[in-house]
């Protein structure tokens, strides 16, 4: 009998020590705004990701335990390639050789959450910076956006990723949409 108890025990504490830390799902999706601006520009597109820290949420639960998530995807890479289908969309040509380049630096994305058994708060911020160098200069926007919510009870993973994704994709869709942007990108490339 003792050794069944033991190994029951053994079991119980690897299954508890082999669980993985919950990872928050992004899923940013190209803003489908004006479909020609692009008007068959070609650009080159880098991204950079320059946070502090690789996490992209902070969940603390009171008495000083904060909790760190972080992305399933790297959030870089998820940004690149949602903002690669939404140029390409917009009628540009996401190329290497191309007169000109536009970089995004990620400066900041992180959502804070605020939560227990009975209320939560959550607070999101994005800022994004795009820099288009052409042989005739040099153009740079922030981008920045902001987001709060509470609820009765407990922040559930999916509550965090839904604020996170629907911030990011708002940014995207202020970039695809920002005329000041587009006009220096086909009257400069």
């Amino acid at each position: 009998m003792k050794k069944i108890v033991l190994a029951a025990g053994l079991a119980l504490l690897t299954a508890c020590a082999s669980t993985t830390e919950q990872q928050l799902n992004l899923t940013l999706v190209p803003s489908t705004g004006s479909t020609s601006v692009g008007q068959g520009t070609a650009l080159n597109l880098e991204t950079q990701d320059l946070r502090s820290a690789q996490f992209v949420a902070v969940v603390d639960s009171g008495r000083e335990q904060k909790q760190p998530l972080h992305a399933q995807q790297n959030l870089r890479v998820a940004f690149e390639e949602a903002l690669t289908r939404q140029l390409t969309g917009q009628g540009y040509i996401v190329s290497q050789n191309s007169r000109g380049t536009m970089r995004v630096d990620i400066l900041d994305t992180l959502l804070n959450v605020k939560h227990s058994v009975v209320k939560h708060e959550m607070e999101a911020k994005v800022n994004v910076q795009v820099v288009v160098e052409s042989p005739r200069g040099k153009f740079v926007k922030r981008f920045e956006g902001n987001a709060n919510t509470a609820g009765v009870s407990s922040a559930s993973y999916e509550d965090m990723e839904a604020l996170l994704n629907k911030l990011l994709n708002d940014v995207l869709a202020s970039i695809a949409n920002d005329r000041e942007l587009n006009m220096y990108i086909v009257e400069n490339l």
